[in-house]
């Protein structure tokens, strides 16, 4: 028996079907590195049209965790795919350095400023904390597959930053968006320091819920202003009784405020003390009894705006408080009278500025009362509470007490519950010079992906307050300002001085401004000013970027193209961003917004230590790469929450696979093929045309969209056409033509230069997703080629006559083959085969003969293959008949567009040829050849067969 096997084009690749991802990624990074890649990209796009993802700083401190995974490689497919698409795309990676968790960690090993070190020595801990945690996270950021200008990033606490922060700050103050004012602002007491709305959580908490009576100092008063006659009283004392869940804001209490248009109702209460007279609001007024376990009589009745001015008895201060109308009371719960405190809550401030009430903050820093206060002097507040609620009721002045769950702000870094507490501070105003309007009236012109994004963060400007900016903290850039001891104004010439002290800042770094001596830039005038001690706000750091990162760099310049973070962000950096932009130009930084969910599990849980349900990115890329956790990246639509489990991770690294063995089957059979040999469109065969066609469908598909940034389509459809249109369709038709034809005759050449154009087209699919894969596959692809696939773009598939080329449109061409009738012929065929093979009637689909019966209408589409036909649906023999009916013991093709077409397979008698394993009547006609059918004689010998349709 003769060996044929050396007279097969067998396939040859050095790309192996076993990945290997964990071992072979570092070694690509190890290479990009030594090539300088990003470089060479950037050299590369020069004279390109600009696209420019701008980078939201991660904060530099811990671990990177699968969050910032999903967000960097997110990032990076944008990038990528920009380039592909002929963009000059640069990406320059940033990281927030200042602000308070930095500060806490150095604060634990060193003790708070002026402990172990001081202020600058403090500051300098910081920095070396800080930027051992930039090159922690730039590690792992690379391994991701990350490609951008990592060794120059942008760092926040660069003094060039540092710099530009404080000239933004003086742009801002001409603009006249600054101001200092005492107000009330969300106070942590671990931080010891005001916090911004961003910083800001809001958790179920406890309170002890008090009505409390507040006594009218003069009842003839109170009877005059009600309408009440002085006689119905009875000689009762008449108390407004309020509720609240923050006893310990009682001392600062300067008001007690009504609705002007409810109606409040007068009723005689039985106490222990004797009877009494209480208002409350009439619609709260049974419940508010019930909870007092008191039974009343209605004396008579008023509306708020009658009592507006009548004086009340502080509970137990010697003071006397009005009371006054204002519309934030509301009749959810408690009285309809709501206790005033300027000093602690904002709505409390706010109507305290339109009666001019004082703003009396007896609260420290610490969360301590101040000496000299009233019974609680020296006391935190929450031991406060019991004390004054103990003296209340000595008084006679508490009604009832009641635990009471409400939804309480805490700071989102120590999880602590926060107070509100007047402090002096500098705000940008949100309302002075049209902040806020011109911000809800630019974010309209952004593009937000999701659609959701643009109402959530409108109504999040539309009811914000306005923006403390100042903090009380050692590590962060300062505020730069002299302000006049006795007026509090500014110094008159601030702008100058700003820039005098920006210059000092890029030179020396923020402690130029704390070592400063006010008289070397004041002179004589330095003993009328102070100078500011506050840092900035850490989200004006980050919000400030887009200015910072231009004025430093040459390839960036705002508004860019794409801010992209996480959905927690149009609170954080996509508000401060554009709030910072607005009041620098008066537009926003940035033309789109894309947001991405947050990870959970499988279950839809939080990823958590506790639950022990998190996944770390980084055992992902021991394990498996890091191409694996590139692909659930792209696979999941990002706009939702992105659930990964372990079980995910493994679909991930099946369907990666199907798609790895797809490419390795078109590079081990481009063995040999060089891209100069390729035949032009028109001389194809018919199949490998249609191939190439359905190649330029798909890719026009991917194109749009990467461009619409819909990854998880991409996935889709790389994979379906992997699975479906290449291995379950044309690899698997083509696989005799390549083995059994001639190495370089033109049915094999055909279709090795259409797998050659799929090839070419799919590894810069793949590569944005599939970075390291895909510069593996480009390795591997023939012919002469730039050094990766990052220097290049979507590949440029061979004109035919529908898209402007020369392609013929005869039936070589493809153009008058109904493929989609073909296709559903052939998924039909496959099902009776596969019926054949389970009953043990055949092994492989050769060893079967087709027989396909059509009415007159179907028989020119179904026959236009002629004998090739068998080809296609891989069966030894295939024939096509015309009938008037349906014959006996065939099979409907019931997929087959328009009906009339039956099948009928059966087992061939006819003799295997053992190089081609096709079953036909003429093996062994060839005297020399007696184990072959003609056609492999042919092939083996002469010249080869042809084919033009299969």
């Amino acid at each position: 028996m003769t060996d044929y096997k050396n007279t097969l084009n067998l396939p040859q690749t050095g790309f192996p079907m076993k990945a290997d991802l964990a071992q072979r990624e570092p070694k690509q990074l190890a290479h990009w590195a030594a090539q300088d890649l990003y470089a060479r990209i950037r050299a590369a796009a020069k004279g390109r049209p600009s696209f420019v993802l701008h980078d939201g700083p991660p904060y530099a401190n811990g671990v990177i965790h699968l969050g910032h995974a999903v967000n960097k490689v997110l990032k990076d497919i944008v990038v990528k795919s920009h380039g592909l698409a002929g963009f000059d795309a640069p990406y320059v990676p940033g990281w927030d350095c200042h602000g308070l968790p930095i500060e806490l960690a150095v604060e634990k090993k060193h003790g708070r400023p002026g402990h172990k070190l001081d202020a600058r020595a403090f500051r300098a801990a910081c920095r070396e904390f800080a930027a051992r945690q930039i090159d922690s996270q730039r590690a792992d950021f690379k391994r991701l597959g990350v490609l951008g200008d990592w060794e120059r990033p942008y760092l926040t606490m660069d003094s060039r930053y540092e710099a530009q922060q404080i000239r933004a700050l003086g742009k801002i103050i001409a603009n006249g968006h600054l101001y200092r004012g005492l107000r009330p602002v969300h106070w942590c007491l671990d931080c010891r320091s005001a916090l911004a709305e961003a910083e800001v959580e809001y958790e179920t908490r406890t309170a002890t819920a008090i009505d409390v009576a507040f006594r009218c100092v003069d009842r003839a008063d109170f009877a005059r202003r009600s309408g009440i006659s002085v006689a119905a009283l009875e000689g009762a004392g008449v108390s407004i009784v309020i509720w609240t869940t923050t006893p310990w804001t009682l001392p600062a209490n300067e008001a007690v405020a009504l609705r002007a248009e409810y109606e409040y109702v007068l009723m005689r209460v039985e106490r222990a003390g004797g009877a009494e007279l209480l208002v409350l609001a009439a619609e709260l007024a049974l419940a508010s009894l019930g909870r007092l376990g008191l039974e009343g009589r209605e004396v008579g009745r008023c509306r708020g705006a009658q009592l507006e001015g009548l004086k009340l008895e502080h509970p137990w201060l010697p003071k006397q408080v009005p009371v006054i109308l204002g519309d934030h009371v509301t009749l959810e719960v408690g009285t309809g009278a709501v206790h005033t405190a300027p000093a602690h809550g904002l709505e409390d401030f706010a109507i305290g500025r339109t009666y001019e009430l004082p703003v009396v903050n007896p609260v420290g820093p610490d969360g301590r009362f101040a000496p000299g206060t009233e019974l609680v002097a020296g006391l935190k507040v929450d031991a406060a509470n019991p004390v004054i609620v103990a003296a209340l009721d000595e008084r006679g002045r508490l009604l009832h007490q009641q635990p009471h769950p409400h939804s309480y702000p805490h700071c989102w870094r120590h999880k602590t519950p926060l107070i509100f507490r007047a402090t002096s501070q500098w705000f940008i105003s949100m309302d002075a010079r049209g902040l806020r309007a011109g911000t809800l009236r630019d974010i309209k012109n952004v593009h937000w992906t999701p659609e959701w994004g643009q109402p959530r963060i409108t109504g999040m400007i539309d009811n914000r307050p306005d923006w403390c900016l100042s903090r009380q903290r050692t590590w962060g850039v300062p505020i730069t300002l002299f302000t006049h001891r006795g007026s509090g104004d500014l110094h008159p010439r601030t702008a100058v001085l700003i820039d005098a002290v920006a210059a000092r800042v890029e030179r020396d770094g923020i402690d130029a401004w704390f070592a400063l001596d006010p008289a070397e830039l004041l002179g004589a005038e330095a003993e009328h000013y102070d100078k500011a001690t506050d840092v900035m706000d850490v989200w004006a750091d980050s919000g400030l970027s887009f200015e910072c990162v231009a004025a430093m760099r040459g390839d960036f310049h705002a508004p860019v193209d794409l801010y992209l973070e996480g959905s927690d962000q149009h609170r954080g950096w996509f508000h401060s961003s554009i709030l910072m932009s607005e009041a620098l130009y008066g537009r926003a930084p940035y033309r789109g917004v894309l947001t991405h969910g947050f990870t959970v599990d499988e279950q839809g849980r939080k990823m958590s230590k506790s639950l022990g349900n998190g996944i770390e990115p980084q055992d992902i890329i021991k394990t498996l790469g890091a191409d694996i956790l590139r692909l659930w990246v792209a696979a999941t639509d990002f706009s939702n929450e992105m659930s990964l489990s372990q079980e995910i991770l493994r679909r991930m690294s099946d369907s990666y696979r199907r798609m790895r063995n797809t490419v390795r089957f078109l590079l081990g059979n481009l063995h040999g093929f060089d891209p100069s040999q390729a035949l032009p469109f028109a001389e194809l065969v018919a199949l490998d045309a249609w191939a190439i066609e359905r190649t330029r469908e798909l890719q026009g598909e991917i194109e749009a969209a990467y461009k619409d940034y819909q990854f998880h389509l991409i996935y889709q459809r790389v994979h379906n056409f992997c699975v479906v249109d290449l291995g379950g369709f044309y690899l698997d038709i083509i696989k005799d033509r390549l083995y059994t034809t001639p190495a370089a005759g033109r049915p094999r050449r055909s279709a090795q230069t259409a797998m050659w154009h799929i090839a070419e087209a799919m590894v810069r699919w793949l590569a944005p997703i599939l970075s390291f894969t895909a510069e593996e596959i480009w390795g591997q692809l023939p012919g002469a080629r730039l050094e990766s696939v990052f220097l290049s773009i979507w590949h440029a598939l061979p004109p035919t006559a529908a898209t402007g080329g020369s392609g013929a449109g005869g039936p070589e061409s493809g153009a008058a083959i109904d493929w989609t009738a073909l296709i559903a012929l052939r998924t039909d065929v496959s099902r009776e085969l596969e019926r054949l093979r389970v009953a043990g009637e055949i092994g492989a689909p050769l060893e079967a003969e087709l027989d396909v019966y059509c009415l007159e209408a179907q028989y020119p589409r179904l026959n236009a293959l002629g004998d090739e036909l068998r080809f296609l649906m891989i069966t030894s023999q295939a024939r096509v008949q015309r009938v008037t009916a349906a014959p006996a013991g065939a099979v409907e093709a019931a997929l087959v567009p328009g009906g009339g077409v039956w099948i009928s397979v059966q087992r061939t008698a006819a003799v295997k040829c053992v190089r081609c394993w096709h079953h036909r009547e003429d093996v062994g006609q060839a005297a020399a050849h007696p184990q072959l059918c003609a056609r492999c004689v042919g092939n083996v010998t002469g010249p080869g067969e042809l084919r033009r349709y299969a």
